[in-house]
């Protein structure tokens, strides 16, 4: 697929880009190479191949899920202008 300089102005205009005219080629050259890319893509069969969430057999290191802080809510409630119930209270914004 091939898009036009007019189309290539649409879309920059639609992705809020400015694009001069002498980058207009360039940038429809680039654009047609990414679109060429995607039908390549598209064209592999991939029946059989399992969906996966990354490239790489990686095991994720997780931390121990420990409290390393103390509970310090009445001291910050105490000194808040305006709390109620554990909640902290502040003016309405919206009419």
């Amino acid at each position: 697929m091939s898009l036009s300089n007019e189309q290539v102005n649409r879309l920059a205009r639609l992705a809020r880009l400015a694009v001069s005219d002498e980058a207009l080629d360039i940038t429809r050259i680039q654009l047609d190479g990414i679109l060429a890319l995607i039908a390549r893509m598209e064209a592999v069969d991939t029946t059989g191949v399992t969906p996966m969430s990354h490239p790489q057999e990686l095991a994720a290191r997780l931390r121990a899920d420990e409290v390393v802080e103390t509970d310090r809510r009445a001291a910050f409630q105490a000194i808040a202008p305006q709390a109620e119930a554990g909640l902290y209270l502040v003016p309405k914004v919206i009419e």
